[in-house]
């Protein structure tokens, strides 16, 4: 996947990313989804140590302007997409459906007959669905905010 020349991008696991990686990894995802969502969860979940991260960086200043996290099960044939996040300055810039596709391309890398799996919230469905995606549930609260599950076989094209 192609990001903007202004952005560096990088994959890698927990345990590859710096210390200033995961503190700027971990910021940006409490800034967002807890701070400005005001949604308390515990976005530590245990499962970052086995997850591959896409880091998407701004060039010039190193602030970290988005990621997406990729947890696999090889043996169940599935992967999930999650916490996509976008700092606030870079949001409209088209930056997540870039994420979205490097995370797709990385699970159909890893599982190319897998199943990708995911917890939308409910106003970004239709996002989602441009991408592939199909509603399997029904509207459901996540930690105070409305989310639908969504699924997306490998290959499936757009």
């Amino acid at each position: 996947m192609d990001f903007e020349a202004s952005q560096t991008a990088k994959w890698c696991r927990l345990q590859q990313m710096s210390p200033l990686d995961v503190h700027d990894l971990l910021k940006l995802r409490q800034d967002v989804f807890v701070i400005e969502q005001t949604s308390l969860y515990q976005d530590i979940d245990g499962k970052d140590p086995d997850a591959l991260h896409l880091l998407v960086n701004d060039a010039v200043s190193g602030a970290l302007v988005g990621t997406v996290r990729v947890t696999e099960d090889a043996e169940a044939g599935k992967a999930r997409i999650g916490r996509v996040v976008i700092a606030p300055a870079a949001r409209g810039t088209g930056l997540g459906r870039k994420l979205m596709l490097a995370g797709i391309e990385k699970v159909e890398e890893i599982l190319p007959e897998g199943v990708i799996d995911l917890s939308a919230q409910a106003h970004l469905e239709s996002f989602y669905r441009s991408l592939g995606f199909v509603t399997v549930s029904a509207e459901y609260l996540e930690d105070g905010i409305p989310h639908v599950d969504m699924t997306r076989r490998c290959g499936a094209g757009n």
